[in-house]
């Protein structure tokens, strides 16, 4: 019987070595990127508390374009720099929002978006796309939440061949 990880704030910790356990079952013997990011958004969606979207961006040229998520639909592309996933793109840095209405040039998809994360996906230094994150909760990722979703993206990085994704 499935049973899936409950995310808990007293032990964020367990939860993510839990979920990354999960997405590795889920990718590990994968052969397609799509399916494998495809998975990776829906467990995100559907095991995270308090978010109201969940998925990917892939880059193409300068643009971040939109992949695999769960949520209401988003901005199709993004211009590498704009935005909370274009800082992220931009400087291969996770970017932890705590007020999206406090970060200038935020891109407003959701009206009920609060607070987000984005981790961008890295490639030996190269930028593959980013795993944004939004929450109608405000200051809804902690430090913990960070470190899990980077190892999450590193697992990511490490089972999916990304030389098979075309755009």
């Amino acid at each position: 019987m499935y049973r899936a990880p409950k995310y808990s704030s007293e032990n964020p910790g367990e939860f993510y070595k839990k979920l990354n356990h999960e997405l590795l079952q889920l990718i590990e013997y994968e052969g397609e990127w799509l399916a494998a990011l495809t998975n990776a958004a829906a467990l995100l969606g559907h095991q995270l508390e308090h978010i109201n979207w969940a998925g990917f961006y892939l880059t193409k040229g300068e643009l971040l374009i939109l992949g695999p998520f769960q949520g209401k639909p988003a901005c199709s592309a993004i211009v590498i720099g704009n935005g909370v996933c274009g800082l992220s793109a931009q400087t291969k840095e996770t970017v932890v929002v705590p007020d999206v209405h406090q970060f200038p040039g935020h891109i407003t998809c959701d009206e009920a978006s609060q607070s987000e994360i984005v981790v961008p996906v890295l490639l030996n230094g190269k930028l593959c796309g980013v795993l944004d994150i939004d929450s109608p909760v405000k200051d809804r990722f902690s430090p913990a939440d960070k470190a899990g979703l980077e190892e999450f993206v590193a697992i990511l990085v490490r089972y999916i061949d990304w030389s098979k994704v075309r755009f």
